[in-house]
């Protein structure tokens, strides 16, 4: 007989009468200031405009599980909303003045034992996530007036090595400050309306894969769930269908979190990014199913018999998987670590580094250079980045399509387990037949063409070319820094004033044909000011450059020129266009 899934509305009274468990493979709590107080401020403004309606708070999906011949659920998602409630509820109990309303938060937050009713001492939410997380919520939740010592909890907040403990330290101390507010609501007529107005949508069953399976189709269907962690839960189960150790999933849980505290929501994108090292090819899946159907049950379609035939998996579920990511993320952190000077006594592996980083959406490089690190190390890495570079700017700048440029640096990828695969050759061998290789080669004359005569301020590399100018004048002794605010200005401008010297100085068909071009190209550290941009190059220089292109070598080298005329234009457009081809 198949599980039951059970699925209902549930007010927040009810709901904290149930009792959960955040299991060890859960994302740590990562809700900040503005969601808390958000939560707080739609609950508040609900309950101002309309008193006597519901307030809908989310979705929780649950797992239900029997302890003791206690009902408990296992939140696979929900973690949130719920920990945050409970922190309310602490925080009511320890700010009320009316017993009744304590009484009602204690019970929610805690049980307390009763031997003569065989009643056990219980929290509501038991969290197995961290060790960390279980002392804090010993210390600061469970106990009436564990909210109170701000002190404490503000040093947790601002000093804590554990994600979650910081994020709930702050949560507290948000949630105090609202009620202390003298615009809040009383924190009676809180909670009348918090606990029997807000509710919930639960989906609950006893059986894992079918839970599981309602946390998936929530998350395809557009709620705020992450595929990493529906990934993880998959891979943590594995584990355990392995017989591993407690201490094992433990420790895997753990890892996961770290990863997830230190890159947040660009997690999803790392786990897609090593996807391509491993299928090599674009992503037409949603990053789950690209790992269950590319990497762990991998499939050959083939054209004349219209048939499907199962490939060897690329990577097993679960300790396979876990080494698999370790080890990118070992590579990525060293990568991206803005500590590469060793490499060959300069910044130049860095700062190419940071000027890839900068080209918007763009990061389909990192799969294979990922790649070479895993196969090769350190060893001549930073000649392996500047061809991968030079690809990737050279197919950008001839127009290549998004589809094709990402092909390209699949192609790369491959080519390196191509020469990792030469038995007899050394190292050195092998990274001499991949930088060889035809891979890296792009259409130069187009390339040039573009540079020279196209209207790059129209393209959307027009940043990148001029934030590589600055990289490759500058140097590799100068450590590249991105400014807060960097915009691309036009030295001749777009639009002068009739009678300005820029009338005089070009003409209409002169000022048509060089005004978008590379070297009339400058970038800024301040956002775009349209009628100072209008200004003569005097004025120009003094009152809107000055102060604003000190970090930008390529700018300092043009407001070096007492003057900007055609001559001045050609000459620099030239020698920036022979730099960016070089």
């Amino acid at each position: 007989m198949p599980n039951k899934i059970d699925s209902d509305k549930i007010f927040i009274n009810k709901a904290f009468e149930w009792w959960y468990r955040v299991p060890d493979y859960q994302r740590p709590y990562v809700w900040g200031s503005d969601q808390v107080t958000d939560l707080l401020d739609d609950v508040t403004e609900w309950m101002s405009v309309r008193p006597e309606s519901e307030y809908f708070l989310g979705s929780i999906v649950l797992q239900e599980r029997r302890d003791n011949g206690i009902t408990e659920f296992d939140l696979l998602d929900g973690q949130q909303r719920l920990s945050t409630c409970l922190m309310i509820y602490a925080a009511g109990r320890d700010l009320a003045t009316d017993k009744r309303l304590e009484e009602h938060c204690r019970e929610a937050v805690f049980q307390q034992d009763d031997p003569f009713k065989n009643i056990p001492e219980r929290l509501r939410i038991i969290y197995d996530i961290r060790d960390e997380v279980r002392d804090f919520v010993n210390e600061f939740i469970k106990p009436n007036g564990g909210t109170n010592n701000e002190e404490k909890l503000t040093e947790l907040m601002e000093k804590s090595p554990d994600i979650s403990v910081q994020n709930m330290a702050n949560a507290i101390l948000e949630i105090r400050k609202f009620f202390k507010d003298e615009t809040a609501p009383k924190v009676e007529d809180f909670f009348k309306f918090f606990g029997n107005k807000v509710l919930m949508v639960y989906v609950s069953s006893p059986d894992l894969d079918d839970a599981f399976r309602m946390f998936t189709v929530l998350n395809d269907r557009g709620m705020k769930l992450r595929g990493s962690d529906i990934l993880k839960t998959s891979n943590l189960r594995a584990l355990r269908e392995d017989k591993a150790s407690d201490e094992v999933v433990r420790k895997w849980a753990q890892k996961w979190e770290e990863w997830e505290g230190e890159l947040g929501d660009g997690f999803d994108v790392f786990l897609s990014q090593i996807r391509a090292v491993l299928v090599k090819d674009k992503a037409r899946l949603s990053l789950l199913q690209e790992f269950d159907e590319n990497i762990y049950a991998p499939r050959s379609f083939d054209r004349k018999t219209k048939t499907y035939t199962k490939r060897d998996p690329l990577l097993t579920r679960g300790l396979d998987t876990f080494n698999f990511i370790d080890r990118y993320y070992s590579h990525y952190q060293k990568i991206f670590g803005r500590n590469n000077y060793h490499l060959n006594n300069s910044w130049q592996f860095d700062n190419l580094i940071t000027l890839l980083q900068d080209a918007s959406l763009a990061d389909f490089w990192l799969p294979p250079l990922l790649r070479y690190y895993d196969v090769f190390g350190e060893k001549r890495i930073l000649d392996f980045l500047k061809k991968l570079e030079a690809k990737f700017c050279g197919d950008w700048v001839a127009s290549e399509t998004p589809t094709d440029r990402i092909s390209a640096m699949n192609k790369i990828t491959a080519a390196i387990d191509e020469v990792n695969k030469l038995e007899k050759a050394s190292q050195e061998e092998k990274i001499a037949q991949l930088l060889a290789k035809d891979v890296f080669n792009f259409k130069y004359d187009t390339f040039k063409k573009n540079l020279e005569e196209g209207e790059v301020y129209k393209r959307r590399y027009a940043r990148y070319l001029l934030f590589k100018l600055d990289a490759l004048f500058a140097g590799a002794d100068t450590l590249l820094q991105v400014p807060v605010n960097m915009s691309v200005e036009h030295i001749l401008p777009q639009n002068p004033k009739s009678n300005s010297q820029w009338c005089v100085d070009f003409t209409d068909e002169e000022r048509e044909a060089w005004t978008n071009r590379v070297g009339n190209l400058v970038l800024i550290s301040r956002r775009k000011n349209s009628s100072q941009g209008r200004s003569d190059y005097e004025k120009k220089k003094e009152k809107y450059f000055k102060n604003n292109v000190e970090v930008f070598p390529n700018s300092v080298r043009v407001m070096q020129n007492k003057k900007w005329d055609l001559d001045a234009l050609k000459k620099h457009h030239q020698d920036v266009v022979d730099k960016l081809c070089a």
